[in-house]
């Protein structure tokens, strides 16, 4: 008999987060020689054991759990299939080292998930061992139709009895279901009994479905919920151990240790002599930090008085042990609380209602469009409910965007809890309005903004509305892909410590990053905001994280949001080591005479803010980019402590300022549908989103022909090596914990969503790459291209099939550019060749304002909105071709933009009103190949303010 030793050792290093894919061919999991599973072969002679070979663990194919899980079923299912109706024997199943690895990883992975479990796949290996491989094939296949179609066997059903099958819930129940992590040291007995009378409290009028998960540790609690995105609550039980018994793999033990050491023990507020109560905060803390839409409840008999005064902050409620029928009822009400969405429950509501129309809005309840001759494919085409839905708030009925007072409220008010923010409002025509509202909020004229040069458009055009003055922090550049990169925290310290020199510190309001950046280079928001603040206490932060939305949904990627990064400040200032800490530093950074060290030591030092610092901060997101909402749909978050008594009031004006009276009531509904899904899977989506990118890259990397061809950058070439420590190319195929300590360490990272590939090989530049070739010939709709690069993005909407299809594409594409190559005229491939090697001209930084709108001549700041409204006007403007105004540049002139001058994408300002036009500057116009310029008449030319026209005030 075939032994495959699926024993209830679980594989010592399977690669939970890591490995190759299945179904490929290669190895699920990295198994050293000295764990390897012993196979007997028969032909060899009865106990004569062979040690597998060595599996050397592939770096490249990123496996998140979901994968793992999904892809070893699937093979299990393929191997077995062929034994149980191929007939292919023992010898088949001996040679297939495969299987055993594929059970042996999923008896590690079946603990941290509901419904089968480490029993039902030592099980399945005990089939295999006996040579029933009908009846572990039909144990494989329920498997793989549960994860296929979303449907749930009942956990573990073999094991139960008559009455708890009887009991069971069929397969098609409709009904959604999550899963609830139980953390407590029990015995199997005791496991099936918790199962047990969940299954028992569980009534065909409830409106969701729930299965345990139940682990003995807080490192299993942890491991569980960093893999099992279906988990949705967790009950602490006292009686956990600390440490894991199962044989973890690398990747996800130092996974879990990180997220251990996040949570410093001892630093909650609450005190207590009752260590057990210790361990109990300490795990808590761990996982509301780790993901914080999960609802904690801790389920207590002795000492549940003290426990209920020291963790109110934590849980939402404690419960007895006989208290089952309360939390089961706990645990369905707070997801109902989850899934409410109650402005698109009114809108639905809305459309099913009969009512006459007497007020506006003819296409209301498809008044002017089913009735019509001529316009009634509109309905066709969108559906009834569109026309149904479509009202005004004047009418009645529904909610008011400008004062919000039900089912609008409370959606943003659930929006504000999703995303970690004190307040969010929903923005009906993009995040471009976003901006402006909170720069209107916030600045006021004459005050300095400083503001990445290379931000959106809509940042420059929101400067020159407050009239304040902007301050252009420049970004490193990247002049060999003809795109920037992100402003170094030394450059914007700098850019403060010149303010205080000068006297004007008092002048600077506000710090405009952008966060990720179109390319995904993504900031580390807390460490600029504590050092900014640390020189100048009051500094108000706006990130642009229009590309950023999802990144709250995930545990790595939300310590690099606005939100959380400003809860995790605003906690830490409060703290007795901050304190001390702040004290030990100010004793280098001043003399005994208040006078501060120079500016190479503050530049040197990771400033610490004074314990008084104010935390305020905004994010503007457009939450139809990266997650689910109609074009055009946006939010802003706040996390200021100064809320009501500096910002409320001026917000709200500004909101009313830049919002329609008539806003778009469809796209509202949206971001509240939309917060609901990443309330309630967006851990699960995300992570499959950066999983498939990852596995895009490595494609690209591996394969033969698409390597000669395409270049996959990494971090090593879009930041510079002093902006980030662990050094990876590509941290997340190195697996999660990698990826985990450059989001802790470095200062700039690169979102994993976003593959920069360089197309120099091709021959082609990277507009006629996206158009010609990925766009009208296979359909693939890319956002963003330079000369020598295209930008690839993985969305939650991206599928397995989707990044297999964009594969095949680009191996046609390599292909045929390969073929051109080679047919052509050796000349005449040496010349294109050499025309592509042309260096880009560098990347122009902002050049200056004129003298007659620069501020003092001195710091950067300038006038611009004074030189806009001068352009606006004819007799102080000419237009001037590119050649003229190249030859007057050379002669020594110093012509002054009179707008903006915006290649889009990614839309940032190439000049702005006030700036002096240099030769840096139309060099890089003269070689762009965006097809989109706003502000530049290809006809007529430049706008230039005329030269004898002095600036007046604005």
């Amino acid at each position: 008999m075939t032994r495959i030793n699926a024993s209830h050792a679980p594989l010592p290093t399977a690669n939970i987060f890591g490995g190759p894919d299945a179904l490929g061919g290669n190895s699920l999991i990295h198994a050293d020689v000295n764990s390897a599973a012993l196979i007997t072969h028969p032909a060899s002679g009865s106990g004569h054991q062979v040690p597998e070979a060595t599996l050397e663990r592939d770096p490249g194919m990123p496996a998140s759990t979901w994968r793992l899980r999904s892809d070893a079923w699937e093979y299990l299912r393929f191997a077995v299939k062929r034994l149980a109706l191929a007939g292919e024997g023992e010898d088949a199943l001996a040679q297939d080292g495969e299987v055993p690895r594929s059970l042996r990883a999923l008896e590690t992975i079946e603990m941290y998930w509901a419904g089968f479990g480490q029993r039902y796949v030592a099980a399945i290996g005990e089939l295999l061992e006996a040579g029933d491989y009908k009846t572990a094939l039909d144990r494989i296949g329920r498997v793989v139709n549960r994860l296929r179609a979303d449907i749930s066997d009942e956990p573990r059903e073999e094991f139960m009895d008559a009455e708890e099958r009887a009991e069971r819930v069929g397969d098609a129940d409709p009904r959604p279901r999550f899963e609830v992590l139980v953390v407590d040291e029990t015995t199997e007995a005791e496991r099936d009994a918790t199962r047990a009378e969940g299954l028992r409290l569980r009534s065909a009028a409830d409106t969701f479905i729930y299965e345990f998960v139940i682990v003995p540790s807080a490192d299993d609690a942890v491991a569980a919920i960093l893999t099992n995105p279906n988990i949705l609550a967790c009950v602490v039980r006292p009686g956990f151990t600390e440490h894991t018994r199962q044989r973890l793999s690398r990747d996800l033990a130092e996974s879990v240790q990180i997220a251990r050491s996040e949570v410093a023990p001892g630093s909650a507020p609450e005190r207590t002599s009752l260590a057990s109560v210790q361990r109990v905060l300490g795990l808590a803390d761990t996982l509301i930090a780790l993901r914080p839409e999960l609802d904690l409840y801790l389920m207590a008999g002795a000492h549940i008085e003290e426990l209920a005064g020291a963790t109110t902050r934590r849980f939402r409620r404690i419960f007895r042990r006989e208290d089952q029928l309360e939390l089961h009822l706990t645990l369905l009400r707070r997801v109902s609380h989850l899934f409410d969405t109650p402005f698109f429950t009114a809108i639905q509501d809305h459309a099913r209602r009969p009512v006459g129309v007497f007020h506006a809005l003819p296409i209301a309840r498809g008044g002017s469009v089913v009735s019509s001759r001529w316009i009634r494919d509109l309905a066709d085409f969108y559906g009834l409910n569109l026309l149904l839905a479509e009202t005004s708030a004047t009418s009645g009925g529904l909610d008011s965007l400008l004062a919000p007072v039900r089912t609008l409220k409370k959606a943003q008010e659930l929006a504000a809890r999703a995303y970690g923010a004190k307040h969010t409002f929903f923005v009906t025509n993009g995040t471009s309005t976003a901006n402006k509202i909170v720069h209107q909020a916030l600045v006021s004229p004459n005050e300095v903004v400083m503001v990445d040069r290379n931000c959106h458009k809509s940042h420059h055009h929101a400067v020159m509305l407050t009239g304040a003055r902007p301050a252009y922090l420049e970004a490193y550049p990247l002049n060999e892909f003809a795109f920037y990169g992100a402003v170094p925290i030394s450059r914007i310290k700098q850019m403060l410590l010149d303010y205080r020199a000068a006297g004007r510190l008092d002048e600077v309001r506000m710090l405009t990053l952008t966060n990720s950046t179109f390319d995904g280079i993504v900031y580390d928001p807390e460490r600029v905001m504590a050092e900014c603040l640390a020189i100048k206490p009051d500094l108000v932060f706006l990130w642009d994280e229009a590309w950023f939305a999802f990144g709250a949904f995930h545990p790595v990627t939300r310590r690099r949001t606005a939100m959380a990064s400003a809860q995790r400040l605003e906690q830490r200032l409060t703290t007795d080591a901050h304190a001390i800490a702040y004290r030990e530093q100010q004793a280098r950074l001043f003399d005994a005479e208040g006078n501060p060290a120079s500016d190479a030591v503050w530049l040197h030092e990771r400033l610490i803010p004074a314990p008084t610092s104010r935390v305020r901060v905004y994010a503007t997101q457009s939450t139809h980019k990266t997650l689910t909402a109609l074009r055009q749909g946006s939010m802003i978050h706040v996390y200021d402590q100064d809320w009501g008594r500096e910002a409320e009031e001026p917000f709200h004006e500004a909101y009313m300022t830049h919002t329609s009276t008539s806003p778009n009531y469809q796209i509202l509904a949206s971001l509240d549908i939309g917060r609901r899904q990443v309330e309630l899977e967006g851990f699960d989506l995300v992570q499959r989103q950066l999983d498939l990118a990852t596995s895009l890259a490595q494609a690209i990397s591996r394969h033969p022909l698409l390597r000669r061809t395409f270049r996959v950058l990494t971090a090593h070439d879009l930041i510079p090596e002093e902006n980030r420590e662990v050094g990876r190319p590509m941290p997340l195929r190195d697996g999660l914990s990698t990826m985990w300590e450059a989001w802790r360490t470095d200062e700039f990272v690169i979102d994993p969503s976003r593959i920069t590939i360089e197309i120099s090989r091709t021959g082609v530049d990277g507009d006629t790459f996206k158009h010609e070739h990925l766009m009208d010939r296979y359909g693939i709709q890319v956002n963003k291209t330079s000369r020598n690069t295209a930008l690839f993005m993985t969305n939650i909407g991206t599928s397995r099939s989707a990044i297999a299809y964009l594969i095949e594409v680009l191996v046609k594409l390599a292909e045929k550019f390969e073929d051109t190559h080679t047919q052509r005229d050796p000349d005449h491939t040496r010349a294109i060749t050499e025309a592509i090697d042309l260096p880009m001209p560098p990347l122009p930084d902002f050049s200056s304002f004129s003298d007659g709108y620069a501020t003092d001549g001195v710091l950067p700041d300038g006038d611009m909105r004074a030189a806009f409204f001068r352009g606006q006007r004819r007799k102080y403007v000419e237009h001037v071709l590119p050649d003229v105004l190249w030859a007057r540049v050379a002669a020594g002139a110093k012509p002054v933009s009179a707008g903006f001058v915006t290649p889009y994408p990614p839309g940032f300002p190439v000049l702005v009103p006030g700036q002096v036009i240099t030769p840096e500057i139309l060099a890089f116009m003269r070689v762009l190949d965006t097809r989109e310029i706003h502000g530049y008449d290809p006809v007529r030319g430049y706008r230039v303010l005329l030269e004898e026209t002095p600036a007046v005030e604005s």
